[in-house]
């Protein structure tokens, strides 16, 4: 493309993935002192939540919030069958809207739960009344709040999932909540033995929100699961051809939108012993590769 990509898409990072070893404060300086970056996610400061909001309200970056490990580290489950359980999961959503609100956000990401065959159904249940529930809260202060697809039997084992019941649940939400959506990821393609193509067709009326990366999904080989390494990393799935046709298909679905352009996110983790500038270096120069390759 003879364009600049920063026309069509505010190009974004995931903070707590990129720089893993960095202390939040600092990582956020350096992203927001990086004008390659047009957006940025993050999960919250804590106590330096003042303090993050000052330089976010400096910075001219699109601010968008991942709720997700609220829910991943203390092992919540919006679509928990237990209703106890449930609500915990739905406070803990609840209680990231408002931070997010906070830090200047428009919205918040999250991810199902996990599952078991037997109580499919259930479980389904329990995750639309949690959606519904935070959507209706969102929907008071004019934000939106999206669901992130994860693989459903590799490592998250979450209920959404693969694209087409992806697109049942979207669906479902949006016969009450149009401020709901859903967040599609390249690195989550190969562990839910899907296409760039077949998932962006089918969730296409419902995705919000972007992000790429990579996954390893050969069983035994280092960096398995959903561990978002670098592109290229060896034994992995995704790399400058994968990204390129990634975008060749958003371009053809019609997400090319310079008047209202999605947030593109890399979602990159530097493995045991590998530097963090250098991976996030890596993922920039592929996404240039793959712009630069793409047709006009």
């Amino acid at each position: 493309m003879r364009e600049s990509i920063h026309k069509y898409f505010q190009v974004g990072t995931i903070q707590w993935m990129s720089y893993p070893q960095s202390a939040p404060m600092d990582s956020l300086l350096a992203i927001a002192r990086d004008d390659f970056f047009d957006a940025i996610e993050l999960k919250g400061y804590g106590a330096d939540n003042e303090k993050a909001k000052a330089i976010l309200d400096q910075s001219h970056l699109k601010v968008c919030y991942g709720a997700q490990p609220r829910l991943l580290g203390p092992k919540l489950n919006p679509n928990a069958i237990d209703e106890a359980q449930r609500q915990k999961a739905e406070a803990a959503l609840l209680e990231a809207v408002d931070e997010a609100e906070y830090l200047g956000a428009k919205g918040i990401a999250f991810l199902a739960g996990k599952w078991e065959e037997a109580t499919k159904d259930q479980a389904y249940a329990q995750l639309l009344k949690t959606t519904r529930k935070v959507c209706g809260y969102a929907a008071g202060k004019n934000m939106n709040v999206e669901l992130e697809a994860f693989d459903y039997d590799m490592d998250k084992a979450a209920l959404i999932g693969p694209a087409p019941y992806a697109a049942r649940f979207a669906a479902d939400m949006r016969t009450t909540h149009s401020n709901f959506g859903i967040l599609v990821d390249l690195s989550h393609f190969p562990t839910t033995y899907e296409t760039s193509r077949f998932v962006i067709r089918t969730l296409r009326p419902y995705i919000t929100h972007l992000h790429f990366g990579n996954a390893v999904v050969k069983p035994g080989c280092d960096g398995y699961g959903d561990l978002h390494p670098r592109m290229g990393y060896p034994d992995s799935a995704n790399d400058t051809a994968q990204l390129l046709d990634f975008l060749r298909v958003l371009k053809e679905e019609g997400f090319f939108n310079a008047e209202a352009p999605y947030v593109l996110s890399m979602e990159v983790m530097p493995r045991p012993g590998e530097d963090e500038g250098v991976v996030l270096a890596n993922t920039k120069r592929v996404l240039n590769r793959a712009w630069a390759l793409l047709e006009d």
